[in-house]
C-alpha cells in the first residue's frame, strides 16, 4: 500500500491527540464502522504508541503516526504497528529512512521550496501544513499550479465547516480532521456521528 493508495481510502484522515480518556481499540472500531479507516495517531502523548498498538489490531483500520520528528520515533512507529508516518515537516534524514524502511511516508510542507526539497527525494504526496495559517485555500491553489503532478492531504486548523471547500480542490486528495476526536471528549456516540457526517465528504479523485 502507498501513500497515494493511503489518502485516497477516504476523504476525511481523523487526527488524534490521545489523552487517555478514550479506549483505543473503541475508538478505532467507532471510526471504521462510520466509514473512516485511516486513522492518524500523533506522538503528542505518552501513550499514543500503545495506542498505535492496540489500534492496529482492529479490523479494517489503517493506522499511522503522525508527528513523527526523526528516525528514533520512525523506528519506534513501525515497530508499534504504524502503516503510514506523518511529519509536521520535510526533514531529509526522516525522508531516507522512511524509504530505506518501506514505510509510506507523508512529510509536511508550506512552501514551494519545501516541495522541490520533496520531489527531490521521490516523493510528491505531501501533507500541507499548518493549513489555515499557512495562508488557506488561496496559498494551497497557488503552490499546486508550479507542480500539477502533486497532490496534498491539507492539515491544520480545518473544521467540518470548511472540508468541503478544501476537498473541491483538484490538488487535495483528502483532509486531516481533529475536529472529529476532540480532546477530553469521551462520548463514542457523538464522535461516531461526527466521523459519519465527515465521511460523507468525497474529494476531486485525480
Amino acid at each position: 500500500m502507498t501513500i497515494d493508495d493511503i489518502m485516497r481510502r477516504a476523504g476525511v484522515i481523523p487526527v488524534l491527540v490521545l489523552d487517555g480518556a478514550l479506549d483505543p481499540a473503541a475508538l478505532a472500531e467507532t471510526l471504521v464502522a462510520a466509514g473512516l479507516p485511516v486513522i492518524e495517531v500523533t506522538l503528542r502523548t505518552a501513550g499514543a504508541l500503545d495506542a498505535i498498538r492496540v489500534m492496529a489490531r482492529v479490523p479494517g483500520a489503517i493506522v499511522g503516526a503522525g508527528t513523527v520528528l526523526d528516525e528514533a520515533q520512525l523506528a519506534q512507529a513501525i515497530d508499534a504497528g504504524s502503516r503510514f508516518v506523518v511529519s509536521p515537516g520535510l526533514s531529509h534524514r526522516v525522508a531516507l529512512a522512511a524509504r530505506d524502511s518501506g514505510v509510506p511516508f507523508l512529510p509536511g510542507v508550506a512552501t514551494a521550496s519545501d516541495i522541490m526539497r520533496g520531489l527531490e527525494l521521490g516523493l510528491d504526496r505531501f501533507k500541507f501544513f499548518p493549513a489555515e495559517t499557512s495562508g488557506g485555500i488561496g496559498a494551497l491553489k497557488a503552490l499546486a499550479g508550479p507542480f500539477p503532478a502533486v497532490r496534498f492531504c491539507p492539515t491544520g486548523g480545518i473544521r467540518a465547516e470548511t472540508a468541503a471547500d478544501w476537498l473541491a480542490l483538484e490538488a487535495v486528495l483528502c483532509v486531516g480532521g481533529s475536529w472529529i476526536v476532540q480532546q477530553g471528549k469521551a462520548d463514542l456516540a457523538e464522535i461516531g456521528q461526527q466521523a459519519r457526517k465527515a465521511a460523507e465528504l468525497s474529494p476531486t479523485r485525480c
